[in-house]
């Protein structure tokens, strides 16, 4: 069954934004969980150790309690989602999550080395869905992605995706559907059915600006990922950028620490002040 509950913010930290027409409200800042699950393959500028499971459940309460209702994860994100099944499932009506399919990851037993691999087909993306569900401990999947490997066109077009994500919508076990894109012409493509599309977006690549306008226009939310340009950029200009942008719903940026997560709830506070 689908939560009927609105996720709330828990502190006034940050002005909630409209998911598009989803009937969900999001904070201006969601939390990107990759670095709980995964840090092989990464392109951040410094390596990283995975917390421990203590870490992580502090992490995450802490994030909701800092008035963050959404959370970011995917299959393609190692331990992610299962930490955040066995951390917080007991606040699951505090917060909207979004998880994807398309990509797993796994580590080779032979060679040991990380491998990604993607399939769009309708019994893969079910049972993906159904493995999210399990892991994340949730009837219901607030926001469910296609995780693009890059050939965003194609997949639209050429694969099983859409009628897959639509029947598992029909079926109660999503809420809202979209696409984490690469291309503006994916996500282009992607506004005849999704309700939300994830575009990467930040000062150094506006190349989804437009398409973000459009969306916003046709009342499907806009996710931003990289919006600091994976570490690259500065956090203060980096997320005033972007949340100064009225069209983009939320600016997930990952972490593992606390005080870093406040002091960017700090920027988007200020931010959304100044725009209101």
């Amino acid at each position: 069954m689908l939560l009927t509950a609105q996720p709330s913010l828990r502190s006034s930290a940050m002005s909630p934004r409209p998911l598009g027409r989803t009937g969900l409200a999001v904070s201006p800042i969601g939390f990107g969980a990759f670095k709980i699950g995964r840090n092989q393959n990464v392109k951040y500028p410094a390596g990283y150790d995975l917390p421990n499971d203590q870490a992580v459940d502090r992490l995450l309460h802490g994030v909701l309690d800092c008035g963050i209702n959404l959370i970011d994860t995917a299959p393609a994100y190692g331990l992610s989602e299962e930490r955040i099944g066995r951390a917080i499932t007991s606040r699951r009506e505090e917060f909207v999550l979004c998880t994807k399919v398309g990509e797993t990851f796994r580590i080779d037993e032979e060679t040991g080395r990380p491998v990604s691999t993607y399939d769009f087909s309708e019994g893969t993306i079910r049972a993906s869905v159904e493995r999210s569900l399990s892991r994340l401990r949730t009837d219901a999947i607030d926001v469910l992605l296609l995780h693009s490997d890059g050939r965003d066109v194609f997949i639209l077009n050429q694969t099983d995706a859409i009628p897959s994500l639509l029947r598992l919508k029909e079926d109660g076990l999503v809420r809202c559907i979209g696409m984490s894109g690469k291309t503006a012409a994916g996500h282009h493509a992607a506004l005849d059915w999704a309700d939300v599309i994830m575009a990467e977006y930040h000062a150094g690549n506006r190349g989804e600006e437009v398409v973000i306008a459009e969306a916003a226009a046709a009342g499907v939310g806009v996710l931003v990922k990289k919006g600091l340009a994976a570490g690259h950029l500065q956090p203060g200009p980096g997320i005033r950028f972007v949340l100064s942008n009225p069209d983009v719903s939320s600016l997930v940026i990952g972490g593992l620490n606390l005080e870093h997560i406040r002091e960017n709830i700090s920027i988007a506070r200020t931010t959304t002040a100044a725009a209101a």
